[in-house]
């Protein structure tokens, strides 16, 4: 054996030894971080703070000069630049589809605003203030239970999103159901900073904090342990509080689990180089090669970039310009339902929503004024106190759930959760639908939900 080939292993045992150690580290679990769950964000100095612990009915109506304002709004001649010759939406919202959007929305959505109004208050909505922030949540209790046994659930929704995407949900979890011996009582809270809920008043509001609040919530309704369930933020938000509240974590489902610890991305990298050593055959097509993954993220995160850096600019740009908001909102319904919608000229919106559905959720960004508040989020994550916590590398004790639906716009296998998700009881592939199962595919989230639900308290039983 030659020096230099004596020299060429020696080189590379190092090099695997340096990387065999680092990955140990990046994957060791990492304990509770303190929290205080008592943290002020309110505007103002908290010295003289008292909370008002009340519960009390919320009222969501909006002014009638907020109405008017905005028709006035969607009279303007419109300017718009006509799309490329043979362009969908690959270029962003559909300039001739917008004028149609905004035509329905002035002529047939806004002269019935008071039946779209009344829908929205079909479940009973409530206000209580925690940390300074007044808090807003939907609350539904089965109205029957036939002997089924009730179990708490928490809701968590995301951005672009709003409460508005559970209205076909909830009536589902609420009801007892033959295929389960269990029915929800339901807690749908408005995220901090969107729709009715009140955003902070002074930075570092990230993901773990919402956590704490929303925890506290619901140990104020009465409830110290309970399930959760979201996507996207509350995806997020959901397992954040199911790590460090283990004692309050019943069982954690979502239809959008990720795990951003470091180790999570030398894994994805493995996966995509040795699929058949880490997933099953039948799931392949879930995970494109790295040059798709990597060209979808390039394509798609650029809002994200936008908002984690400068939310205040766009969000700016978007306040009080409904015909604006509708665009960058309604895109996202577009691209993240299904990819393959950029290709159509209407993009897609109302093959699986109803154009009412979609501008209820665009008229709570609006009438709230929520967009820049919503937006602040990104920013928040993203800041170096968020990211010294490394919550990602907390692990989540609770029965997990993950559903993948098959046009969300990344997926993780358990291969790269199960470091964080230590406990997933429930692994499922969906061939259909995308980011907005709740909204989009309400029957097949729940089935999904309840079978996992089912899974989960055997286990602990």
């Amino acid at each position: 054996m030659g020096l230099m080939t004596r020299v060429l292993i020696v080189v590379i045992s190092l090099g695997l030894a340096v990387v065999i150690q680092n990955y140990r580290q990046l994957a060791k679990p990492l304990p509770v971080p303190k929290l205080d769950v008592n943290e002020y964000w309110g505007p103002g100095n908290a010295a003289n703070y008292k909370e008002n612990l009340l519960v009390k009915p919320f009222d969501i109506a909006t002014p009638a000069e907020v109405i008017e304002d905005l028709k006035t709004q969607l009279n303007r001649p419109l300017k718009l630049h006509s799309p490329l010759e043979g362009i969908g939406f690959e270029y962003g919202f559909n300039s001739k589809y917008l004028e149609k959007v905004v035509k329905y929305w002035r002529d047939t959505y806004l002269p019935k605003w008071s039946e779209r109004e009344k829908y929205l208050k079909k479940f009973p909505h409530f206000q209580t203030e925690i940390q300074g922030l007044k808090i807003h949540f939907m609350h539904i209790k089965p109205k029957k239970t036939d002997g089924k046994k009730v179990v708490p659930l928490l809701l968590l929704h995301g951005w672009p999103g709003s409460v508005r995407e559970f209205y076909e949900f909830i009536p589902l979890l609420t009801t007892p159901n033959a295929k389960s011996d269990y029915v929800f009582e339901v807690i749908a809270p408005s995220l901090p900073g969107y729709g009715w809920s009140q955003g902070a008043a002074k930075t570092k509001f990230g993901p773990v904090q919402i956590a704490v609040i929303l925890r506290n919530l619901m140990l104020r309704l009465g409830h110290d342990k309970f399930v959760i369930q979201g996507g996207d933020w509350g995806s997020i938000i959901g397992s954040t509080a199911a790590a460090v509240f283990p004692e309050n974590a019943l069982a954690y489902h979502s239809n959008m689990c990720i795990n951003g610890a470091p180790v999570n991305y030398i894994k994805m990298v493995l996966m995509h180089i040795f699929p058949g050593f880490f997933l099953h055959k039948a799931h392949h097509d879930f995970y494109p090669s790295l040059g798709q993954f990597f060209s979808t993220l390039m394509e798609e995160m650029g809002y994200c970039h936008i908002q984690a850096t400068k939310p205040d600019t766009i969000g700016a740009t978007l306040l009080h310009n409904p015909v604006g908001l509708a665009a960058y909102i309604l895109e996202k319904f577009s691209t993240w339902t299904n990819a393959d919608y950029k290709k159509l000229a209407d993009g897609g919106l109302t093959k699986r929503y109803t154009m009412d559905a979609l501008l209820d959720n665009v008229m709570i960004y609006y009438v709230t004024n929520s967009i820049t508040t919503s937006q602040r989020l990104y920013a928040e994550m993203f800041n170096k106190e968020n990211q010294a916590l490394q919550i990602d590398r907390v692990p989540i004790k609770a029965p997990t759930g993950c559903a993948r639906f098959r046009h969300e716009l990344s997926h993780s296998s358990d291969f790269q959760l199960k470091d964080r998700f230590i406990n997933i009881v429930h692994s499922t592939y969906h061939n259909d639908g995308g980011h907005f199962p709740a909204m989009e595919l309400p029957q097949v989230l729940y089935d999904d939900f309840i079978e996992f639900v089912e899974k989960a308290f055997k286990k602990t039983a």
